[in-house]
């Protein structure tokens, strides 16, 4: 696994692929030890929770994104390149109407209006990751 992993898994997310953001993602998550087991975990969460959002899962999606925000807030303002603060505002409003729809409100969005993940840069640490390097 590479810093390419995680970069492919920032810009499937970023294309509205959640579920492919979340398979790569966790594939990376699983080789991950530290700080950044947490971080991607969050993410992933994120991810899982635009998923189930734009496949009408409200509660699933409002599961997840509460679970997401409470791994990111730590890593606020940034880790690892990725600017948080943006993106976990936008996340809480996201949550709001995953709440509204869960309560039976007719929720109709653009997917084109899904906040991004804006990454500087980031590299994998050898203290951080402990899987094989086979992929």
């Amino acid at each position: 696994m590479s810093d390419e992993q995680f970069k492919r898994g920032i810009d499937e997310f970023n294309r509205g692929l959640f579920f492919e953001c979340h398979d790569t993602l966790e594939d990376l998550w699983h080789g991950t030890r530290g700080t950044d087991r947490m971080f991607l975990q969050g993410l992933i969460q994120v991810s899982v929770g635009f998923y189930h959002f734009f496949n009408r899962n409200y509660k699933g999606a409002a599961s997840q994104f509460t679970r997401g925000l409470g791994k990111l807030e730590d890593y606020r303002p940034s880790h690892r390149g990725v600017e948080l603060e943006t993106l976990l505002t936008d996340v809480v409003g996201w949550l709001a109407m995953a709440e509204r729809g869960q309560a039976g409100e007719m929720i109709d969005v653009d997917e084109s209006v899904v906040p991004k993940i804006h990454l500087r840069q980031w590299h994998i640490s050898k203290e951080n990751y402990h899987g094989n390097n086979d992929n």
